[in-house]
């Protein structure tokens, strides 16, 4: 007994504290741009990302990806091997990639913590496990902080520019008919209008700015604090449409900002930038996604902490938050 609870928390340790929430919960991630599959080819996914809806909670916290003991298994990403080694019996190698990091198992390391790697660098090999049952696997982790995030946020460009998504069988149906949805709304919908700002972004929703970012006085908290991006007035059901090409990398419900969605844009004028939409009323892309400049994203509500229907609008620069219209 005494065992088992030295190495849950020597596991603990080393892949960087558990599932519970972390001061940047809502931080939006900053991933690596130059990325590989873990494994050899496309490899297929057996089981995808699961979170669980509570910290503490029963899920899938990574993505378990087919493979044959003996594989090699590489760096997703540049970066620092920060632990390999046994935990809990199984063979551990996790890389820091500064503001994230990636987790392999199980494993048998090839190189010494303190190692750099490029992405594609081998980093060990595929080792015998049992956490799929039927057949050889990698559980292949992502975390910031001490929030798992979904590695397949990770999976690299295909050669005609795309992005993989490899959906679970049990999601496809779904996804299929978000696709469709997206397809007859965009046939009815007017196309998108505004000019483009310096840095080429343009609005998201047609309507006027009315409460900028800054300082001011909570309307529902009633404290002085910071409004933390910009206020568009527009009606519920408004389309909000992607205000430059980019990859879906959060969307989910908060009990302040309602449902959020984040859209990683990449290095815009050699800064990495993030833009944030929320208290919209539902999305109609998912975590993965890779959207077009103008593509409907979803539409305008008022979930939330709101007093009626509008967009936030938020931009994060080198991972720090700014004033949106500084960028527009």
């Amino acid at each position: 007994m005494r065992r088992t609870a030295i190495l849950l928390i020597l596991g603990t340790l080393a892949l960087g504290g558990l599932a519970g929430p972390s001061p940047a919960a809502d931080a939006a991630p900053v991933l690596p741009r130059n990325t590989s599959w873990p494994l050899p080819g496309v490899p297929e996914v057996i089981r995808g990302y699961d979170p669980p809806d509570s910290p503490w909670g029963a899920g899938h916290r990574g993505v378990d990806l087919a493979g044959g003991v003996g594989d090699p298994v590489v760096a997703a990403a540049a970066g620092t091997v920060s632990y390999a080694g046994t935990l809990a019996g199984r063979g551990v190698v996790v890389v820091d990639h500064g503001p994230v990091r990636t987790t392999y198992e199980p494993v048998t390391p090839s190189l010494p913590v303190g190692s750099w790697v490029a992405a594609g660098e081998r980093i060990g090999t595929l080792a015998r496990g049992d956490h799929c049952p039927a057949r050889s696997c990698l559980h292949w982790g992502l975390k910031q902080g001490q929030n798992y995030l979904d590695p397949l946020l990770l999976a690299p460009s295909n050669p005609a520019g795309g992005h993989y998504r490899l959906v679970p069988a049990a999601e496809r149906a779904a996804v299929r008919r978000r696709a469709t949805i997206r397809r007859t709304l965009l046939r009815q919908l007017p196309p998108a209008t505004g000019p483009a700002g310096s840095h080429g972004f343009v609005d998201p929703v047609a309507g006027p700015v009315t409460s900028p970012y800054g300082m001011r006085l909570h309307p529902i908290l009633h404290v002085w604090k910071l409004h933390d991006g910009t206020d568009f007035g527009a009606a519920c059901g408004t389309p909000i449409r992607a205000p430059a090409p980019g990859v879906v990398v959060r969307r989910y419900s908060n009990a302040g900002y309602g449902n959020r969605l984040m859209l990683d844009h990449g290095t815009i004028d050699g800064r990495h930038v993030v833009t944030g939409f929320n208290h919209a009323a539902s999305y109609l892309v998912d975590v993965g996604d890779r959207v077009r400049q103008g593509q409907l994203l979803g539409f305008v509500g008022s979930t939330g902490y709101s007093t009626g229907c509008h967009l936030h609008l938020m931009v994060w620069i080198d991972g720090q938050v700014v004033n949106p219209m500084s960028w527009y």
